[in-house]
């Protein structure tokens, strides 16, 4: 493949990252990035969801009133990002093996949720013990999926290849 220079449409790299020098106005608070990945937030979003309920309904609330867009909300919406990082911190804090165990599980079953049961009962346990929070499936009966005899078959295979 022959490069022209006169070729506008010729592929490039950007070395650069494109941001908004912009400040934040003074009256929103500056909040730290969460600095997690899609399976820790996975794993833990039971809990910052039961947690956290009232700062996402806060949200949600704003982002449906607003006029002008996000930016009406960011005060709301930095509440519940503190909200979710003093959850992962009390996680971590509390109950740091069981989470690791059960992220990492997700993280290599491509963040499915029915093949790591049996790392998620622990945590469950341990979060419910140290932290008071239960997960609690959305839309059912209220009962925690790990209180159920067969929370799915892909568990019931795992725990028969496990009990030989």
């Amino acid at each position: 493949m022959t490069t022209s220079k006169t070729n506008p449409r010729e592929p490039h790299a950007q070395p650069y990252y494109i941001t908004d020098p912009t400040p934040l106005p003074s009256h929103i608070p500056s909040v730290p990035e969460i600095g997690a990945t899609s399976a820790p937030l996975l794993s833990a979003s039971y809990f910052i969801g039961a947690r956290c309920a009232p700062y996402n309904e806060d949200f949600m609330l704003c982002r449906s009133q607003s006029r002008t867009g996000e930016t009406d909300c960011l005060k709301e919406g930095r509440r519940v990002t503190r909200c979710a990082i003093s959850v992962l911190e009390d996680i971590n804090k509390n109950c740091q093996a069981e989470f690791r165990k059960h992220w990492g599980c997700l993280d290599n079953e491509n963040h499915d949720l029915s093949r790591c049961r049996l790392d998620e009962a622990p945590l469950n346990a341990c979060v419910a013990k140290f932290l008071n929070l239960t997960k609690v499936i959305p839309n059912s009966d209220g009962t925690p999926i790990n209180d159920y005899e067969t929370p799915s078959f892909f568990q019931n295979k795992v725990r028969a290849k496990y009990e030989q």
